[in-house]
């Protein structure tokens, strides 16, 4: 890896995978004394089409998300990355994730090979394929 990477987007969903690029990232960030967003997205095929459950396992998982953004943005910081942003949205995880990555000019997307989800564990690595194939920057997956 021979690039400069000033503008690094991490995907997170709270898997294993996810954590391995969250770590690769941070240090990938040190090295190029890079800026570091973190990018959670809240799969709406994944929540219930009833409108009451649907609130609930929406707040639910913005709570979870929220919670690990915060863990995430303290121990990047305390690993000496100056910058770090988080994203929270709402909506079709593969898509966002490329959307974001074209609309703020990222350098480098680090995702894991696969993520945790109900639906994505019967697609494995899904969303990752669609975003190799869509990102429009360097896209490094974390096994």
């Amino acid at each position: 890896m021979n690039e400069t990477y000033k503008r690094i987007l991490v995907a997170l969903d709270g898997s294993k995978m996810a954590e391995k690029a969250f770590n690769e990232a941070v240090k990938i960030a040190q090295k190029n004394d890079g800026s570091l967003t973190l990018i959670s997205i809240v799969n709406d095929a994944e929540l219930s089409t009833s409108a009451f459950s649907f609130s609930k396992l929406f707040a639910q998982e913005k709570e979870r998300a929220e919670t690990e953004m915060l863990k995430k943005i303290q121990a990047a910081t305390e690993a000496g990355v100056v910058k770090v942003e988080p994203f929270v949205e709402v909506g079709n995880p593969k898509q966002i994730i490329v959307k974001y990555a074209t609309d703020n000019v990222v350098d480098l997307l680090v995702i894991g090979a696969t993520g945790k989800g109900a639906i994505t564990q019967s697609l494995v690595g899904s969303t990752t394929s669609y975003v190799v194939n869509h990102a429009p920057c360097a896209v490094l997956v974390i096994r």
